[in-house]
Parts: structure tokens; C-alpha cells; sequence
């Protein structure tokens, strides 16, 4: 009996039941998007945010000794003036090893450059600066590897040419280089794309014309190896930028990890912030410093703190909106049942029976407009990434059994007073027409 009185619920009133689960499904939906969208915004984010630079920069411990009096570095002489190269593989091997995506080391060095080229004015040698970095270079830890290098990390670089092609090794010292010019220098020596050079004696041709709106645009760039070669420091790196997903900061995030206690420290090591992931960069990197290039990390704290934010008001809105348009459906209901209703109290159903059978039409209402709803959503946050981000998002199950738990929730939050109320009517008044 109590399953035929479910069915013939719905059978009789399909048109207050489908209003309810419109409702329920457009909840859903919303919320569905809103967290699907929010479980992968900060890696989009980041990714839109990479045109800004690195987040991390790494340089060699001696650098925070530096003391200036009178305008005079008093910089004790460290052999540790340096990082080297050898060891830039066990950034992938730190806790948060994958959430590194970019990886530049540079060395600056001055050298002496001239233009025997027939299609350059002939000058003389004239010292000039020049920096050693990677293009394209792969780098291996472990089973994996992954190409990276400074244009990866100035994404806004405007090269006219091409990138030089690095030799894997240590190149042999009569093998002809390439370089890519600033165009601030390139202009002042009156370089040209095919133009060659001599570097301190080794031949070198130019291989592009690179416009960075910076102090680079007057240097040479060189691979890192040659450059390690002419300033006779092999493995040698001055400083490495690091590009990584990361944690919006908070108050947690400033906190120092030597001052907290163990089972903070290890919640602490364990989040993505740019801080811990700087701290643990140190741990990889003997006589290393690592900090957070704050610029590009508080902008993207700001960004996705307020998109979050809007998520969540979002979702919570929706669910209020639905759980009233719940409510009203459900009351009506009650109003055009309370025939049945007292009938069923006359004839001896408690009224826990009654809640009860008010409480499984809501409910399977629930499931089934919150199971739609969550299709539609991921949906939705499908064609939103799309839009905005330019980017796929996949249908996530995680958050099914969260959907439904919630339209659950909706739906007997939005029913319990219109149940309530039913339960409170006297079945004789309800008999006699009073009610």
C-alpha cells in the first residue's frame, strides 16, 4: 500500500513534482559547474597568469649575505657564489615535484664580441653583456621528463628568428655556437639574423633578434653550456626561476615553519604554497635560497580568492533558491492533500508514516532531478571552460555521491516545514471540511 500511494503521488500530481525537481535540478546544476569549474581554477589560472613570469626564484645562500656601507659591497668571498646545473633535476623530486611546470636557470658573464661578417659593419671587439640559459632543454629525473626553458617561462618574448639549437654535452670549443641578440643590442652593433660573431675568440652566428622590454634586450643570449665554457664555470648557474602551480596565500602560508609545532609543520609542508614549495626547493638545492616573486603570487591569491568567493555565492543562491521553490511546490501539495492526509490519520497511520511517505517522494525527486542536474552541470562547466580558458574539463564522479547528498538536502529542507505543518491538522476537522 505504502509504495501504490508513492506511485499514485506522482501519477496525480506530475505537474507539482516536475516544478519541485526543475527546481532541484537547477540547483544542482549550478553548484555542479560552480565546482567543477573550482576544483581545476587555480591550475587555469595559473597557466593564464604564466605570461606574467616565474613565481619562484631561486639563487645561490652567499646572495642574503651581501652587506653595503658607503655604497660599498662587503660581500665576504664565497666559492658558493654559484648553483650548479647538475643538481636542477631534484626540483622534480621535492613533495610538490609536479606541480613544477617551468624551469630557467640563467649565468650572466660579460664577453668579447666582433662582427667579421661581410653583412654587418665591421667594429671592433667591444665587451658586452651576454647570458648563458636554456631554449629547449629536456629535463630527466627519474623515469620522466619534461622540455623547458627561459621562452617558456617569458612567454611574452617577441623573438624575430629562431631560438639557438643546444648541444647535449659540453660542446667542443672549435664547434661554430648560435646566439640570439636583444634588440637593443642588436641595434647598436647593427646585427642582422645570419650576421656571425666571433665570443671571445669562438665563432658564433646569430640566429634571431628577441624584443623583451627589459635590461635583456642589450645582451646576448647564449646556450647555458657555451656560456658556462667562456666564463670557465662548468655547471655553473647564477640564478633559476620557477614557474609552479601553488595555493592562494593565506595567513598559514607567512607563517614561519621552524616556529610551528610537528603536526602543523608537516599541514604546512604538505600544501601547495609558494612558500613551502620554496622552502622545500632549498632542501633539494645545496646553498640554495628560495623565495616567492610576490608580484606574480599575490596577484594570482588576489584573482582566485575573489573567483572563489563569487563560486561560492553563487552556489549557495542557487541552493537557497531552490530549496524555496521546494518549499512552495511541497506546501501546495500538502494544501490539495489534505483530504488524504486525514483519512490516513483516521484509518490509523501514525504520524511517522505519513512524514514518511512525504519524506520518500521528496526524496526520490531529489535523486533523480540531482542526478539530471549533475549532467547538465558538467556540461556547463564543460562549454564554460571552454570559453574561458580555452580548455577541456572531463566529467567528474567524484562529485555525484556530493550532488546528490546536497539535492538530498534541498529537498527535505525545503519539504520538512510544509510536512510539519500537515502533521499538525486534526484529522476529524480535516473529515468535517473544517480544515
Amino acid at each position: 500500500m505504502f509504495f501504490r500511494l508513492l506511485f499514485e503521488s506522482f501519477a496525480r500530481q506530475r505537474r507539482r513534482k516536475i516544478l519541485a525537481g526543475i527546481a532541484i535540478l537547477l540547483g544542482i546544476a549550478a553548484v555542479t559547474a560552480m565546482l567543477a569549474l573550482a576544483t581545476t581554477i587555480g591550475d587555469q589560472v595559473h597557466r593564464e597568469l604564466a605570461v606574467y613570469g616565474a613565481n619562484i626564484l631561486v639563487t645561490p645562500n652567499s646572495d642574503q649575505l651581501a652587506v653595503n656601507i658607503g655604497g660599498v659591497n662587503l660581500k665576504p668571498a664565497s666559492a658558493s657564489d654559484t648553483l650548479k646545473e647538475s643538481d636542477l633535476p631534484k626540483l622534480k623530486g621535492i613533495f610538490w615535484g609536479n606541480n613544477i611546470t617551468g624551469i630557467s636557470p640563467e649565468l650572466p658573464l660579460k664577453v668579447q664580441a666582433a662582427s667579421p661578417s661581410s653583412t654587418a659593419a665591421q667594429t671592433p671587439a667591444a665587451q658586452i653583456p651576454a647570458i648563458g640559459l636554456w631554449f629547449r632543454h629536456t629535463l630527466t629525473y627519474g623515469t620522466s621528463s619534461f622540455t623547458t626553458g627561459a621562452p617558456a617561462l617569458h612567454p611574452w618574448w617577441k623573438l624575430n628568428g629562431a631560438w639557438p639549437q643546444e648541444t647535449p654535452g659540453n660542446p667542443p670549443v672549435d664547434a661554430p655556437q648560435q646566439a640570439v641578440a636583444g634588440s637593443a643590442l642588436a641595434a647598436r652593433l647593427n646585427l642582422r639574423i645570419g650576421d656571425s660573431l666571433t665570443i671571445d675568440g669562438r665563432p658564433a652566428k646569430i640566429t634571431g633578434i628577441v624584443s623583451t622590454g627589459d635590461a635583456t634586450d642589450g645582451q646576448l643570449l647564449l646556450p647555458l653550456a657555451f656560456a658556462q665554457q667562456l666564463a670557465g664555470a662548468p655547471d655553473a648557474v647564477r640564478r633559476v626561476y620557477v614557474s609552479a602551480i601553488t595555493k592562494p596565500e593565506d595567513a598559514f602560508a607567512r607563517r614561519d615553519p621552524d616556529s610551528l609545532s610537528p603536526a602543523q609543520r608537516d599541514i604546512w609542508y604538505c600544501r601547495p604554497y609558494a612558500n613551502s614549495i620554496a622552502y622545500q626547493i632549498q632542501e633539494a638545492l645545496p646553498g640554495s635560497h628560495a623565495e616567492q616573486i610576490r608580484q606574480v603570487e599575490q596577484g594570482a591569491g588576489q584573482i582566485l580568492s575573489r573567483i572563489e568567493g563569487l563560486m561560492w555565492l553563487i552556489s549557495l543562491g542557487a541552493l537557497v533558491a531552490a530549496s524555496f521553490a521546494v518549499s512552495a511546490a511541497m506546501a501546495t501539495a500538502v494544501l490539495e492533500r489534505r483530504g488524504e492526509i486525514g483519512l490516513m490519520r483516521s484509518l490509523g497511520a501514525t504520524r511517522g508514516r505519513v512524514a514518511l511517505l512525504f519524506y520518500s517522494e521528496a526524496g526520490l525527486l531529489a535523486l533523480f532531478a540531482g542526478a539530471l542536474g549533475f549532467l547538465l552541470g558538467s556540461g556547463l562547466a564543460a562549454w564554460l571552460s571552454h570559453r574561458i580558458f580555452s580548455s577541456a574539463i572531463g566529467l567528474n564522479l567524484v562529485l555525484l555521491p556530493i550532488m546528490l547528498s546536497l539535492a538530498l538536502l534541498v529537498a527535505l529542507a525545503g519539504s520538512t516545514p510544509s510536512i510539519r505543518a500537515a502533521l499538525r491538522l486534526d484529522p476529524s476537522n480535516i473529515l468535517r471540511g473544517d480544515a
